[in-house]
């Protein structure tokens, strides 16, 4: 085959530089088209994927760094950049290889497959959209302590992905919970301001003193080291109960982590309670009165003896 100088090579026989080369090695034209394509798009692939991965991998770290986004939810989102300049590689590459166009090619493929995913995968993708709110609204982060479905589970959170959370509880058990049972639901978050108010209820006598007892719950609050004192401890009676008089203690503690709370609580109650023992207040239990008599009738009966 002849070809005229100064002609482009693809206009005269359909065949670039590549397929030129490999038709004047011996192979035949359908040959020369068909491993061109192929070295085309893959060179094409090759390029754009190591540009994506050198240069906008690293722009996008760099953009997580400034927006101070926590290690955990850099995985999932570098992994979907990742997914994306592959993605767009492959449809540069199609083009480039002059197999059409990617995105009309895969339009049918794609029309049909997202039926069939979508009913199949209806709790996957709700996860899904669930661990994209979690990433974005910070409810709560690695290492919190959260309680959820009215306080029936409870623990703190050792990882977090894009489709469960997962929550370690204080009996060492490990919970894999879907994204969508923590943003459905109302989620609590005890430590997400960095204090905690705990609350406790002390029932002293009727006939003990009642400002006697809340100085000397006051004063073990500010004598514990693990109490803040700014915002201070304080009283309120709260409940007239049928054998006591209810008085409760509000005080806070800062960091607070499940097994500070626990451990902070049960001294500070102890504390309290042995005050009240060498200070004489009573801490009644309930007492019931039952009311009534017994009635005794003492009935005779009469036998007839038959003849």
């Amino acid at each position: 085959m002849s070809r005229g100088v100064g002609t482009f090579p693809l206009q005269a026989d359909g065949l670039g530089p590549i397929g030129n080369l490999l038709d004047d090695a011996g192979l035949t034209a359908a040959q020369a088209a068909s491993a061109e394509g192929f070295i085309r798009f893959v060179l094409a692939l090759v390029v754009v994927w190591l540009v994506g991965r050198l240069v906008v991998i690293p722009l996008v770290k760099r953009a997580f760094d400034r927006r101070e986004l926590d290690k955990h939810a850099q995985n999932p989102l570098l992994m979907l950049t990742k997914f994306g300049i592959l993605f767009f590689a492959v449809a540069i590459a199609f083009g480039f290889a002059n197999y059409g166009n990617f995105l009309v090619s895969m339009a049918g493929i794609a029309a049909a497959g997202a039926l069939a995913i979508g009913l199949a995968m209806q709790n996957v993708i709700a996860n899904f959209v669930a661990g994209v709110f979690i990433y974005t609204d910070k409810p709560f982060r690695i290492g919190d302590w959260i309680e959820w479905d009215d306080g029936t589970y409870s623990g703190t959170v050792e990882d977090i992905s894009l489709r469960v959370t997962r929550v370690r509880t204080f009996d060492n058990e490990l919970l894999t919970v879907p994204n969508s049972n923590l943003t459905d639901s109302v989620l609590k978050n005890p430590v997400d301001s960095g204090k905690l108010r705990l609350k406790f209820v002390f029932g002293i006598g009727y006939d003990d003193d009642i400002e006697e007892a809340t100085e000397i719950i006051v004063d073990e609050a500010e004598r514990h080291p693990d109490i803040m004192n700014d915002p201070a401890p304080s009283v309120r009676l709260t409940e007239l109960g049928d054998s006591d008089v209810g008085l409760q203690s509000r005080f806070w503690i800062e960091d607070p982590s499940r097994a500070d709370f626990v451990r902070t609580r049960g001294e500070y109650v102890t504390a309290v309670k042995e005050r009240f023992d060498e200070e004489g207040i009573d801490i009644p239990y309930p007492v019931r009165t039952l009311e009534g008599g017994l009635q005794l009738e003492d009935r005779q009966y009469v036998g007839q003896t038959a003849e």
